[in-house]
């Protein structure tokens, strides 16, 4: 992805008019350019160079009476359904892009790219080509808060290739493999699953870890078997720099703590008095289980390693900063036990939500988890060792919360299909189509308006986004403290709309930093299917508990209503809700196939008539 395409360029330009340019404005390139009549073509080292040139020239430069303009250089066959687009305002919330990329066609997966601009940048992928085209076609050029988008074509190196020679064009060698930071290859070697710590370090002490000509960091690489990464060109001149480091969590542990001595070192050496905190970045997503319920186990690791946690306001996260930092203070001793203790819960949250997602990719055959804003999707400097890793059981990498949480340039724990295109659970019609369902989600009364927007526009999204009918119910007196969420729509569309709702209420504070969202879902099962939920002697209901980690309740002496139905209540954070709302279904579509008529023995199927 890093070769250039120069368009409207004058006959009378040189290769030397574009070494003069390129070097006028401190682009790196490769080679030499390719200079035709009309256009040339060149190569950039990395993603950023090209990025850089393509902000700074494209539209902006001109040579010879010609203003440049300059894109990546896409062939047609890998001219299939990725887009990059430019230029998002920085302070734009995920929901709202989500939304409108959701016009134009079905989002496979939408993927923060680590750059060196103010604005954001992503990379998007569509179900299908004539949705990439129309989105190309709407979104390049259209204002949004005063940016103007800018959105190319990026190779797809999955795309299946369109003519029968595979050996490049007739007079051409075939192309090598994929650059190093090409999509079909992670950016950094993969050092395992496990997902990176990232630290955040005084700009003043960059230089004392990176050593003369890089010696001190590739000594710490060497001694701790580790990938570390120091990202000295974000945020320039922030007070503090990210530092990412990819091993193990004993090898993240042992950087994290030579990095630490080293600062102290050169904190005595130029007499800085201020105290050294460590300071550790993790997703939003992971931080409520880290907290845990009334704070208990942050309140466990300050008193078992004697330090003073905090955590950054959620009203800091933007788009761009999907991370929270959590600050520990006291002794170096004391600040390396809670890292690991820190870590340890932030990777039990990681492998959970795994696990959760395998199970629900199993359960919903074609669900696509991408793009639902479930976990992080490539925060800056994340490594390879999140959003390109593929769950237990899964094939490739999934995006999202997709919706990530975190790892290279591929699809973020991409595309997360079932394997099997067999629907045999309760949502799947006879001809495999899934079956609308209807879920009462209750939520605080006062959030209401957060869930409604401006003029509606919130939920208008939401539902276009999810592809569900959502409503809020009147409430049930003035004094009401919850009100119901009807949402009516296949499993998928169930997901992604409660996905959302879920994240809302934490977004905007209705739940407490040290609180975990878990809000009431009902739905309603046929009253002769009610024993087969709760099970002989409550033996299905508690197994379900149990393996869901929800709590689920079917009253007894329920009244059924009009169509012989009766409620089941569902309690828990959005994964428990999510797979017991599953299993549920899963239990209905058996009594559902143990209701269906028996052919009697007799009878034969119709035979085709011969012609």
């Amino acid at each position: 992805m890093n070769k250039l395409y120069i368009g409207n360029v004058s006959a009378e330009a040189c290769e030397e008019d574009f070494e003069t340019i390129f070097e006028q404005w401190k682009i790196p390139h490769c080679g030499q350019f390719l200079v035709k009549t009309g256009y040339a073509f060149v190569d950039c080292p990395d993603d950023k160079a090209a990025m850089k040139a393509i902000d700074i020239l494209s539209g902006k430069v001109e040579l010879h009476g010609k203003v440049l303009d300059v894109d990546y250089s896409v062939p047609k066959r890998l001219r299939s359904c990725k887009l990059q687009i430019r230029n998002i305002p920085p302070h734009m919330q995920w929901e709202v892009l989500d939304g409108m990329l959701a016009q134009y066609g079905t989002v496979e997966s939408c993927e923060q790219v680590n750059t060196d601009t103010e604005t954001a940048v992503v990379n998007v992928r569509y179900a299908a080509k004539d949705q990439t085209r129309l989105a190309m076609e709407k979104l390049n050029g259209s204002m949004m808060e005063n940016y103007a988008l800018k959105v190319s074509y990026i190779p797809d190196e999955t795309a299946a290739p369109e003519g029968p020679s595979a050996g490049g064009r007739r007079g051409f060698n075939a192309r090598g493999p994929p650059r190093s930071g090409s999509p079909g290859l992670g950016a950094r070697p993969k050092v395992q699953s496990d997902i990176p710590l990232r630290i955040l370090v005084p700009t003043q002490f960059v230089g004392a870890i990176i050593g003369k000509e890089g010696a001190t960091i590739r000594n710490i690489t060497k001694q701790t078997h580790s990938k570390i990464d120091i990202h000295r060109k974000e945020n320039a001149g922030a007070a503090e720099k990210p530092i990412t480091i990819h091993s193990t969590p004993e090898g993240c542990s042992n950087a994290c703590t030579t990095i630490m001595d080293i600062m102290q070192k050169e904190a005595v050496d130029t007499k800085f008095t201020e105290e050294i905190p460590l300071k550790i970045l993790a997703h939003n997503n992971f931080v409520g289980r880290l907290i845990g319920k009334e704070g208990r186990n942050l309140k466990k690791i300050e008193q078992d390693t004697g330090t003073k946690i905090t955590i950054s306001p959620l009203q800091d996260l933007t788009l761009y900063n999907p991370e929270r930092t959590i600050t520990v203070k006291g002794s170096v001793e004391q600040c390396l036990r809670a890292e690991e203790e820190v870590m340890k819960k932030v990777r039990e949250s990681y492998d959970s939500d795994m696990a959760a997602m395998n199970l629900q990719s199993n359960l919903i055959p074609g669900l696509n988890l991408n793009a639902l804003g479930l976990f992080p999707s490539g925060a800056p400097g994340m490594g390879p060792s999140m959003s390109s890793i593929p769950p237990p059981g899964a094939h490739g990498g999934c995006s999202s919360f997709g919706c990530s949480p975190y790892g290279g340039e591929g699809p973020f724990w991409a595309s997360m299909l079932s394997a099997s295109s067999h629907c045999t659970n309760a949502f799947c019609a006879h001809q495999g189509h899934p079956e609308s369902e209807t879920v009462h989600l209750f939520i605080p009364a006062l959030a209401v308006g957060a869930i409604i927007g401006k003029q509606g526009q919130h939920i208008k999204q939401l539902s276009h986004f999810a592809g569900a009918s959502i409503k809020i119910a009147p409430g049930e007196g003035v004094d009401c403290k919850q009100r119901m969420v009807i949402i009516i729509g296949p499993p998928e569309a169930q997901f992604k709309a409660q996905c959302r709702i879920f994240s809302k209420l934490k977004e905007e504070n209705f739940f407490g930093p040290k609180e975990e969202v878990k809000l009431e879902a009902h739905i309603k099962v046929p009253s002769f299917a009610a024993g087969r939920v709760i099970g002989k002697g409550g033996k299905t209901v508690n197994e379900l508990q149990n393996l869901t980690c929800a709590e689920v309740v079917v009253p007894r002496d329920q009244t059924p209503d009009e169509n012989d139905m009766v409620v089941v209540k569902i309690i828990g954070h959005f994964f428990a809700c999510q797979l017991a709302q599953r299993k549920i279904q899963e239990i209905l579509a058996q009594v559902r196939r143990q209701q269906q008529p028996k052919p009697t023995s007799g009878a034969q199927p119709p035979q085709p008539r011969r012609k």
